[in-house]
């Protein structure tokens, strides 16, 4: 799941609907309204983000309203973490080779 969390991520229009979501739910069309996009297009990002994890909707009436999930960004961060730790390790011991030669 991380890798579709990370590849819904790598798209600047989705990561800036994440950085908004992180304040509160809203609706669809007030994730539209601050771009060029047409509703249709926000809601194609919104949907990659739903299929990866990071947001559920819920339509009510006409309104689409979009919500980080309470846990959506933990599997990124965990993920993230183990790999900082790995990399740390590797550059210690790489470091500690390269004093001894």
């Amino acid at each position: 799941m991380v890798h579709r969390q990370f590849a819904a991520l790598g798209d600047p229009t989705r990561l800036a609907i994440v950085e908004r979501l992180v304040r509160g739910p809203t609706s669809a069309g007030d994730l539209a309204a601050p771009t060029s996009m047409s509703l249709p297009a926000v809601l194609k990002h919104v949907r990659v983000l739903e299929e990866a994890g990071l947001v559920t909707t819920v339509k009510r009436g006409r309104v689409r309203e979009c919500r980080l999930r309470d846990d959506a960004l933990v599997a990124v961060a965990t993920w993230t973490a183990q790999q900082q730790a790995l990399w740390s390790t590797r550059l210690d011991a790489l470091g500690t080779l390269l004093e001894d030669t």
